[in-house]
């Protein structure tokens, strides 16, 4: 599979206090927003491909969304697949890298 696709697949990374908490465990986790078409076999591909490192296992959630309201109009945002990745001991991704 081509590099352009790869980030087709990985929208962004979610950086929360919580992912970030996730990460320093012997099996680093990490998280990122992928598209909503994607399976797990082209995620790990992608992120291998991506980031040169061994993904363990890939868990996948469709995020629901919110309903909305701006006076009188009502409305829902988008639904967003999330990826929960765990790599393979000894792998890491620098996600903050130079700041």
């Amino acid at each position: 599979m081509k590099k352009e696709k790869h980030f087709d697949i990985i929208k962004r990374p979610l950086l929360t206090e919580k992912s970030t908490m996730a990460a320093d465990v012997e099996k680093p986790l990490y998280l990122f927003e992928v598209s909503l078409k994607s399976s797990k076999e082209e995620i790990k591909e992608a992120v291998e491909s991506v980031f040169d490192v061994e993904v363990h296992s890939v868990n996948t959630v469709i995020m629901r969304g919110k309903p909305k309201r701006v006076g009188r109009i009502s409305s829902s945002r988008s639904n967003w697949k999330k990826a929960y990745v765990t790599l393979k001991q000894g792998h890491q991704i620098n996600l903050v890298e130079g700041l």
